[in-house]
Parts: structure tokens; sequence; C-alpha cells
């Protein structure tokens, strides 16, 4: 029994391993806290400033384009430049955006167009920063050790959703947004301390400069490889029809607890988180993208159910374990992704995971609000899930090599292997 448990429990190697991990996550602890706090500032003090939910919602339409362009360009100088050297320099410029909304923050009458200016900025350098990071990985963790690289940051993230927020919106009603401003600053200053000790990351010698044409290879690459694509369609299609965020503080309110959205918030990370804890036996998981379609299904199937959920903690379980799914999904893409994409084109990949992840749940949240205007909330909810069950079904029968992928036979997972076992030789 005590074997069985410890299966479950996350590998730690790649952190007692590799110096340059373990400063990567350390970092990345650091300025998430501070990240997902002025995730909570800035709509506080726009909805402070303007009493607008309008100008509340533009927001995030502002942050929309620099999204895309800055996380495709991103992907495209992280396969040309020092991906240490890219890191660094987004951190530097994050910790001035961050400073900025201090400053504007501190100021007798804070400007609002601040906040959408230098929020569009810190969105443009974070997604610039991204593929960098996703790129900088393999490079760093023993192949064999990605997939328990995988579950170790998914626990880092999920701990900071459940905690940082909480605190983010504790900060701001008590001691105001430029506090909260000022520890994210403060979170970057350190972040760059630790970066700046890792190994530098030099491009291969025969890489190509940043250009449309290297970004055209990178997307005929990944449309060359049907199993990549599964990767990348299942979660399109699995967010477009079942998120659902947007509808949380109709369906509270629906259930006598309006003053329990937050809850509902959390849930899907309470359930990730827990995945995260016991998701030590996803690493000797070796069919991933049948891993990554049952895992849809799944999320897919508890939005449906929390269609039919009587009580809010019926709800919140149903929620929870759409997020626990969502998280093995999450979990099986990335060691996809990191064991057998080249290293060479890894960076413009990450730069198209990026969108394929953060495009989804805009989408599904459109979704799910224009059906609920149609049929309610919980039409939206069920139908959305059961939406997203038959796309996945379709998408899993239609891509036959993605559903029997296996890390040991593969070609592209063996050859990545193959090519870090020969350049880790002294």
């Amino acid at each position: 029994m005590l074997r069985r448990l410890r299966a479950m429990v996350p590998d730690l190697g790649p952190l007692r391993e590799s110096r340059d991990y373990r400063l990567l996550m350390t970092s990345g602890v650091i300025t998430m806290f501070g990240t997902f706090i002025t995730l909570v500032a800035l709509p506080f003090q726009m909805a402070e400033l303007t009493g607008d939910f309008v100008a509340v919602g533009l927001m995030s339409l502002v942050e929309f384009v620099p999204m895309v362009v800055f996380g495709l360009w991103g992907g495209a100088i992280a396969d040309a430049l020092d991906r240490r050297k890219i890191v660094l320099l987004s951190e530097a410029g994050l910790l001035v955006t961050s400073g900025l909304l201090t400053v504007n923050a501190m100021l007798p009458e804070p400007q609002v167009w601040v906040l959408y200016v230098v929020g569009a900025m810190a969105m443009g350098l974070s997604c610039l920063q991204r593929p960098s990071l996703e790129a900088l990985i393999p490079q760093v963790v023993r192949h064999d050790q990605l997939g328990a690289a995988a579950v170790l940051a998914s626990l880092r993230w999920n701990l900071g959703a459940i905690v940082a927020p909480a605190l983010g919106g504790l900060l701001v009603a008590t001691y105001g947004t430029a506090l909260a401003y000022g520890l994210d600053t403060a979170s970057f200053a350190l972040s760059l301390v630790l970066l700046w000790r890792i190994r530098a990351v030099p491009p291969a010698e025969e890489a190509q400069p940043a250009s449309l044409k290297s970004l055209a290879e990178g997307v005929r690459y990944a449309w060359g490889r049907s199993d990549l694509m599964g990767t990348y369609l299942v979660d399109i299609a699995a967010m477009v029809f079942a998120m659902s965020s947007a509808l949380y503080p109709f369906l509270a309110k629906e259930l006598g607890a309006a003053q329990a959205v937050g809850t509902l918030y959390s849930a899907g990370a309470v359930g990730a988180l827990v995945a995260s804890l016991t998701g030590g036996w996803t690493a000797r998981v070796h069919r991933h993208g049948l891993g990554v379609i049952v895992a849809a299904v799944l999320w897919g199937v508890a939005i449906a159910l929390a269609a039919l959920a009587p009580s809010l903690w019926t709800v919140f379980l149903c929620l929870a374990l759409a997020g626990a799914a969502d998280m093995i999904s999450g979990i099986f893409r990335s060691t996809m992704w990191n064991q057998t994409i080249p290293n060479e084109l890894r960076g413009r990949l990450a730069g198209i995971e990026l969108l394929s992840y953060a495009s989804g749940p805009m989408l599904g949240n459109a979704r799910g609000s224009m059906m609920a205007a149609i049929g309610g909330t919980r039409f939206s909810l069920g139908v959305g899930g059961l939406l997203c069950v038959g796309a996945v079904a379709a998408l899993g029968w239609g891509l036959p090599k993605f559903r029997r992928y296996d890390a040991r036979t593969d070609e592209h997972a063996l050859a990545e292997k193959a090519r870090r076992e020969v350049t880790a030789q002294p």
C-alpha cells in the first residue's frame, strides 16, 4: 500500500539533478505569485476608476493582439537567439511594466490609459518570453524525466492559482493596488537574480534568423505531424465547447450563493492541484495521445454533470473533476511536445502551443455566454459538455496516429532521445 502511494507522489528527480531547472522553478514560483496578484489588481483598479463593466472587459480584448503577435514572434526568436538572454531581457521588461503600474497607482489621480497600455505591454513581453522558457526545459532536464518535470510545473502553477488570487484580493481590498503592484515588481527583481545564474543557451550553429519564413517552417512542421496537431486540436475543441468560467457569477446566483462565486472559480484549480499532487503515475504512461483524448472526454463529462448538479458543493465537485482532467491532459501534451520536437524547432512550436491553449478559453467563454443567452446557464453547461465529448471523440477517431502515439516506439521520440544521448556524451 505504501509503495502504491509513493508511486503517486510527484518525482523530484528533475529538481535534484538539474541546477538550472531548480533555478527556473524557483524563479517561476516567485514571479507567479506576483503575476497572479497583478491579475487581480488590474481589473480591480479599472473597476474602481471607471465603474464600467465594458471598460474592465476591454482589458482582455486589448491584450489579445499582443498575445498572438508576440507569442508567434517569441517562438521564432527562441530558436534563433540565446534563450536565456531572451528570458532575462523579457523579465527585465516585465519588471519595468510592474514598476510603471506601481507609480501610476501612487498618483493622486491614476490614469486609466496606463492600465490599457502597460497591460498590453506586459502581455506582449510575457508571450515573448514564454516560448523561450518552454524551450529551455528540454535542455536542462533529462529526456526520461520530462514527464516528471511536467508534473512539477503543473503543481507549481496550481498552488499559485489557488493561493495567489486570494492573497491578491486581500491585498488590494486592504492596502490598495499600489502595494500589490509593488510586490509584483519586487518578485521580478528577485527572479532576475536567479535567472542570471542559469547557464547560457546559445542557438544551434545552423539556426535560422527569426523571420516570417522561419515561422512558416515551424507551422509546416506542426501541420506535417498529425500527432502534434491532435494535441492542439483536442485542447482547442475541449476549451471552445466546455470552458464556462464566464457563467460562474450567474450560476452562483441561481444556486442562491452569489457570495460564493469565488468558490466556483477556484474549483478547477483545486482539482488540478490534487491531480498534480497525485500525478506521479503520469510519468509512467507512454500512450500520451490516448491519455489526452480520455482526459478531454472526462473534462467534457464533468462539465455536463455540473449542469445537473443540484447544489453549490456538487457543482464544485464536478468543476474540480473537470480541472483535474484538464491538468492530466496538459501533462500528457507537455510531455509529448518536449520529448518529440527537435531542439531547433522547440521555440517556434512553443509559440504555436501558447496560442492553442490561450485562445481556446477566450473563445469558449464567448460560446458559453451566447448559448446561455439562448437557453440559460444550465443549458450552456450541459450542451457544451456534450459537444466537447462528441468533438474530442471525432478528433480521436479522425487522427489515428495521435490516438496510437506511444513514446516507446514513436520515431520522433526515439530520434530526439538518441540525439540527446549523443549530445550528453563527454
